[in-house]
């Protein structure tokens, strides 16, 4: 009876262990609405709780986390269609953030859609990722759990980065590593530089790329240097933000159109307005300036807004 007891305890133990260890809060949702009614719609469902405990479940840096420090993420995997039985074409939209310093409010660190997500599942298949062996016996399966470890490497490197210069580099080599033995099929894509400008390789080429060295910087001066100093003094918090800008205008500027600027940007206008709003008058020309080149798309935003 004792020996049961130490080993209930044990088991606890182990148990509670896990669950402060992992890394991620991940939500992942599974859209099938564009599927025929023919497919069984049940089986979306036992994969979406299959994708959420192989990301909140699994180990994926050697760091202890504590529960109130896992990054809260969500995987939206939205069905597009049936490629063939048991194979669809899919989107994915990948969302982080970051808590600020001595705040309620939370930053984005990543808002991104990737439209090539082709793979293959049957219901109860296992999700495994072996990051020595990307592609399995079975391409179009691999893929599925190749794009979500690639996107939660980055999600890794991206808030390491955010809290030391240059702290994600191991992620996002984890991620190369992923493009590079990433799995091949005549339905993949996405991991190649042919295919397109904006997708999983020129992400992982851009962050790793000397030529972007300066990106890590900008990374951590907008969120430590930056948003986490607003509560102690908002003008120097709102200073490091600005420089850091500055900073990425000029990356983009030596490399027009480059992936890793765009990307930066998504997902950032509203706030970037909220901070700007109430910034000095020279200051708030400098980040407009800056802002009309980096995201041409909501130019007239930041004019109109930012007063």
């Amino acid at each position: 009876m004792i020996k049961y007891s130490l080993l209930l305890l044990i088991a606890v133990f182990d148990l509670h262990f896990v669950t402060i260890a992992q890394e991620l809060q991940s939500k992942v949702t599974v859209i099938a609405s564009r599927v025929p009614s023919t497919v069984d719609k049940k089986i979306f469902t036992t994969l979406q709780t299959q994708l959420t405990n192989f990301i909140n479940n699994r180990k994926w840096t050697s760091d202890v986390f504590q529960p109130q420090e896992r990054i809260e993420c969500s995987f939206l995997l939205n069905i597009e269609s049936v490629v063939e039985t048991n194979v669809y074409k899919a989107s994915i939209t990948i969302q982080a953030a970051r808590p600020v310093y001595n705040s309620s409010y939370s930053t984005a660190l990543i808002n991104f859609q990737d439209a090539d997500v082709t793979f293959r599942y049957v219901e109860y298949q296992p999700i495994e990722f072996n990051e020595n062996r990307v592609q399995g016996s079975d391409a179009l399966a691999s893929n599925l759990t190749a794009v979500f470890a690639y996107y939660v490497n980055i999600i890794l490197g991206l808030d390491y980065d955010s809290f030391s210069a240059k702290g994600g580099d191991g992620y996002f080599q984890k991620a190369q590593n992923i493009v590079n033995n990433a799995p091949e099929n005549r339905n993949i894509s996405g991991w190649k530089a042919f295919d397109g400008l904006r997708n999983r390789y020129w992400l992982a080429e851009n962050l790793l790329n000397n030529r972007f060295n300066l990106v890590h910087d900008v990374i951590y001066g907008y969120y430590r240097a930056g948003l986490d100093k607003m509560y102690e003094n908002e003008a120097e918090g709102r200073t490091g933000m600005l420089n850091a800008l500055v900073q990425l205008q000029g990356i983009n500027q030596e490399n027009p159109n480059s992936m890793v600027v765009q990307f930066f940007m998504l997902g950032k206008s509203q706030e970037l307005i909220r901070v700007f709003k109430k910034a000095a008058p020279p200051d708030k020309a400098r980040a407009v300036e800056t802002l009309q080149k980096l995201d041409i798309a909501n130019s007239a935003k930041y004019q109109q807004e930012i007063k």
